[in-house]
């Protein structure tokens, strides 16, 4: 590999709706870590969220954070305990460090682990900067087959793939997924991989609901025309947020199905009737638990398709523009590249890419 600088570029969230490129030390792997330089950051709804707003929940970004959590790049430098046999591969990134010795680590939920670092979530900085340190267990080797982008999108897949676990989906179950974004494409690919033989989407934007359509699923309903109360669906997946999608889908499970919240809504009104009197499980997914595997062998396997979904591809210094859509209209996921500066045009980039 090439001389490692000692600085880098980073993007770093300064205030709400103020990114501003510093340079920063490049970060020093600990013993049981890698470096990586990256190649690809997916932006994701919460890097939305905390530009705009500077918190989610409880998360509040008090002081400057870097952020991006959907990661790929390769290996050029490893901690003392880590193989050096590694430099130089491509990896995937699982972006958390969980301490490994709680009772939720030791029963193998460590995604609820109290003492969780989680790229960009606040005080941890994230991926949007030139290089970045992480244990060497959760960088996944990523084979030729695998683009740096799609390596990237492995995060946002490993939330579709934790929602079907969570719903139980088996083979011939009818899955109904509300939201046509990516993560609900995601989560529909998963559903369909991990058996489903039905999968519906339900979206109000007409364009999600033809995008949808081609990506395996056997049906799209406009919610706004269309009611779901019949469809007796084994497991309702929410990755919409939204209120009235989320009631509809809890009333569109069958007796004994599943509901999983994968969207952000902050609060809804239950019909707790409405879910004791039909057996129905309740529950949510916080990130995920063991994924990266699975999710590298969906996309291997050409069971999930993801490198389509990127729509449009910016450089470091183009982040706000990532984060605000800017000249993005109709965009799916949008991609930056630290290692360009700029982008001329973000569109056809990302086609070339595909």
């Amino acid at each position: 590999m090439g001389q490692i600088p000692e600085k880098m570029r980073a993007s770093v969230l300064t205030e709400i709706k103020t990114i501003v490129l510093e340079e920063r030390p490049v970060p020093q792997p600990a013993d049981d870590e890698v470096l990586i330089q990256v190649a690809s950051v997916g932006v994701c709804g919460s890097d939305v969220h905390y530009y705009q707003h500077g918190r989610i929940g409880d998360y509040i970004v008090n002081a400057p954070m870097i952020l991006g959590h959907e990661v790929s790049g390769q290996i050029v430098a490893v901690g003392a305990d880590v193989d050096p046999a590694r430099i130089g591969k491509r990896v995937a990134i699982e972006p958390q460090r969980p301490c490994r010795v709680c009772e939720f680590c030791k029963a193998g939920d460590y995604n609820l682990c109290p003492k969780m670092e989680f790229y960009a979530t606040p005080p941890i900085d994230g991926a949007f900067c030139e290089y970045v340190t992480i244990q060497d267990d959760f960088a996944y080797d990523l084979p030729d087959s695998i683009s740096d982008d799609a390596g990237a999108l492995l995060e946002p897949l490993s939330v579709g793939i934790a929602a079907a676990q969570k719903g139980g989906t088996k083979v011939g179950d009818r899955v109904l997924i509300a939201g046509g974004g990516p993560i609900g494409i995601i989560a529909a690919q998963s559903a369909r991989a991990f058996g489903a033989t039905e999968v519906i989407v339900s979206d109000i934007n007409p364009a999600r609901r033809a995008l949808a359509k081609t990506y395996g699923v056997t049906r799209v309903v406009d919610p706004a025309v269309e009611s779901l109360d019949d469809l007796a669906a084994h497991v309702f997946i929410d990755a919409s947020g939204a209120v009235p999608a989320i009631q509809a889908g809890i009333r569109a499970t069958r007796p004994g199905g599943t509901v999983v919240l994968v969207g952000s809504a902050d609060e809804i009104p239950l019909s707790v009737p409405d879910v004791a009197m039909r057996e129905l499980n309740v529950t949510g997914t916080f990130r995920y638990t063991g994924t990266w595997p699975l999710a590298r062998a969906l996309v291997e396997s050409g069971q999930v398709e993801l490198d389509s979904l990127v729509t449009h591809v910016y450089g470091l210094e183009q982040v706000v523009d990532a984060l605000t859509g800017e000249g993005a209209v109709d965009s799916l996921k949008r991609i930056v590249r630290p290692g360009v500066t700029r982008i001329d045009d973000p569109v056809a980039e990302a086609r070339a890419a595909s």
